[in-house]
């Protein structure tokens, strides 16, 4: 009894994990039981049908092994969505078009309403009371209905708990109700079918963010997996642990988390080698779940959207967020960037998000200044958009449009991740990078040039008035951008009317990529201050814990160094700099060097594939830390 009891009841200290033994025992038993369900050479629809209802009941028993009770969220929201998308379509039949926007704006007020309860209830209380010196306290309104249906005080009502996953399966519910309304999809007739979409365990509590209109039509397709297929499958999950536990968790442990909880414990170089190696880290950790869960997938015939394209290669911001978390950007460009516009205009959203965001920022800052600025500037735009409308669209203004656009969704973006003003900062300044770069590349070389100048000497200027070291960061960066820039305008001068021959073309190419390759990760990895700083925080202390982190590591970077340091830390944390340097030349390692070993690896003879799985096993579990460590985007 006791066996049983630790089989099938819910321990929050023992969630299951794709890096437990535990986990694979599980899918095991799993896969045996799905492989006599598939049998046979014809595949009927009850088949498929006995299929898709034994995988829905697995996902809702991983889910409770994984969130307990939160399973019966999961099921309310599977449940709501499935009747209200069913409504739109019958509403759309009769032609009632305004009740069908009722029912969808019903669907999305119930699954943000629920996203927002949980997720960021702490956070609107802190920002209430801060605004208006009052002093509310949270409030579980579940845990007091379960007390209600148990014994008394079993549950906390003084504590909102994030149940696992649920911005993950709220967004998919969204697509699909969305995509009913919108008739690219026809709504599932079968609620089980539907509760199996909604919860397919493999990509539940972390994505990638399956849309319904990509994984609803495989359920009705016959099973299938190929030689090659099969080896695909077991190459990206041994990819993905070996990127987890190898690198991600190696990494945090012997490092990351130490200079993450005391910036001031540690030197600049070391918070700043830290803020690299966390950048690798949390792609690794991000990367290894989606590649073990979509070979998880593939073994059992379904089929997940690719979610990372090597985004450190990035040459520019709008080209990491289209490698990095596909899934995700190509839900908020589909349900947010477009309906507010995109590149073809700017309506109420766009005036509404960029007023919220003054008024906020400015509550925050003290600076009221910034609403007026704001305020003046979408003021012009608007008299300028309402006399633009009648003429054709421009280029120039579809830049706009996209700017304004796009850097709302950046900041919601970070809203999305969690409840605290740095991932909204982390969100607004990958916003304004991008704003930024665009307006670089609409510049000739002579403005490009000019414009850089005047940033570097006035940032060298602040920080030789006022001595801060983040004036000191700046400077020092935009004076490494200076020195880039000014190398390329002297080669742009020199050849702009001389004809350039293919190999010194060849080579320019090839140094001017490197640079703006690691210009990107460089910008990329300093936004990840502010989004390592709000992880894995207490949601009741985050705003306050997570922006005294940020600064003591801007103040220890942008402070004095002690070179001294270097050689010793560089010793000492040898093996550390070794994995961090090992993990950046595979990244950077060609897509087409990729694709054959990983082709090579699925034509492997079966006997030699097994050897070599065992082998990775053994190599990739000597690397396993005292205590499992979670998948950082579990907490989202």
């Amino acid at each position: 009894m006791v066996f049983l009891h630790h089989i099938f009841a819910f321990d929050e200290n023992s969630p299951l994990l794709f890096t437990q033994f535990y986990f694979w025992a599980f899918f095991a038993l799993v896969y045996a039981l799905f492989a006599l369900i598939m049998s046979g050479r014809k595949v009927s629809d009850g088949k498929l049908h006995l299929r898709n209802v034994y995988l829905l009941f697995v996902s809702w028993f991983f889910y409770y092994k994984t969130s307990g009770l939160f399973l019966l969220i999961l099921a309310f929201v599977t449940l709501s969505d499935w009747i209200i998308a069913g409504r739109i379509k019958s509403a759309i039949t009769n032609q009632k078009s305004p009740l069908a926007k009722a029912l969808l704006a019903l669907s999305v007020t119930i699954d943000l309403g629920l996203l927002a309860y949980f997720k960021y209830a702490y956070f609107f209380t802190n920002v209430i009371n801060d605004f208006f010196g009052t002093s509310f306290q949270v409030f579980d309104i579940f845990a007091y209905v379960g007390n209600g249906f148990s014994e008394a005080g079993r549950f906390s009502v003084d504590t909102i708990v994030l149940p696992v996953g649920i911005s993950f399966y709220i967004f998919q519910v969204i697509s699909y109700t969305a995509d009913v309304y919108r008739r690219r999809i026809e709504p599932v007739k079968n609620i089980l079918d539907f509760g199996f979409y909604v919860s397919f365990f493999p990509q539940l509590v972390a994505g990638p963010i399956v849309r319904a209109e990509e994984f609803i039509p495989q359920l009705y397709k016959p099973f299938r997996l190929s030689r090659r297929a099969f080896g695909i499958a077991v190459f990206w999950i041994i990819n993905g642990l070996a990127k987890k536990i190898i690198m991600s968790d190696y990494l945090a442990v012997n490092l990351i988390d130490r200079v993450f909880d005391n910036p001031l414990l540690f030197s600049g170089f070391e918070n700043l080698f830290a803020l690299f190696a966390y950048s690798l880290q949390v792609y690794a950790d991000f990367s290894g779940y989606t590649d073990i869960a979509i070979g998880i997938a593939l073994l059992m015939g379904f089929y997940l959207p690719m979610n990372f394209n090597s985004p450190y290669k990035s040459q520019n911001p709008q080209e990491f967020w289209r490698r990095w978390h596909m899934s995700l950007g190509r839900w908020l460009k589909t349900y947010l960037y477009i309906p507010l516009g995109g590149n073809r205009k700017i309506g109420f959203g766009t005036y509404f998000w960029l007023s919220l965001i003054a008024v906020v920022s400015a509550a925050l800052t003290g600076w009221w200044l910034i609403v007026l600025i704001i305020g003046c500037f979408l003021l012009v735009i608007g008299i300028l958009d309402y006399h633009w409308r009648k003429s054709p669209i421009t280029n120039q203004r579809k830049l706009l449009y996209s700017n304004l656009n796009s850097f709302i969704t950046q900041v919601l973006g970070g809203l999305w991740h969690g409840a605290s003003w740095n991932f909204i900062i982390w969100g607004g300044i990958n916003g304004f990078g991008m704003i930024v770069n665009k307006i670089w590349r609409e510049m000739n070389w002579h403005v490009r040039f000019a414009a850089i100048t005047v940033l570097t000497f006035g940032l060298v200027a602040l920080d030789y008035s006022y001595s801060l070291p983040v004036w000191r960061l700046f400077a020092v960066w935009s004076a490494i951008v200076w020195f880039g820039t000014a190398i390329r305008y002297v080669y742009w001068l020199i050849t702009m009317d001389r004809e350039v021959t293919g190999y010194n073309l060849k080579i320019t190419n090839g140094l001017s990529t490197a640079w703006a390759i690691i210009q990107t990760f460089t910008f990329i990895t300093f936004t990840r201050l502010f989004f390592r700083s709000s992880s894995n925080l207490d949601p009741a202390t985050a705003n306050e814990v997570a922006w005294a982190t940020a600064k003591n590591m801007v103040n220890q970077i942008g402070g004095a160094w002690t070179n001294a340091i270097i050689p010793g830390f560089l010793w000492e944390y040898r093996w550390v700099v070794a994995m961090f340097v090992a993990g950046m030349i595979i990244h950077w390692l060609p897509t087409n060097w990729k694709r054959r070993y990983r082709l090579w690896f699925s034509a492997m003879p079966l006997w030699l594939m097994v050897i070599v799985v065992c082998v990775a096993i053994v190599v990739i579990y000597q690397f396993v830390s005292a205590e499992m460590q979670p998948f950082i985007y579990f907490q989202f």
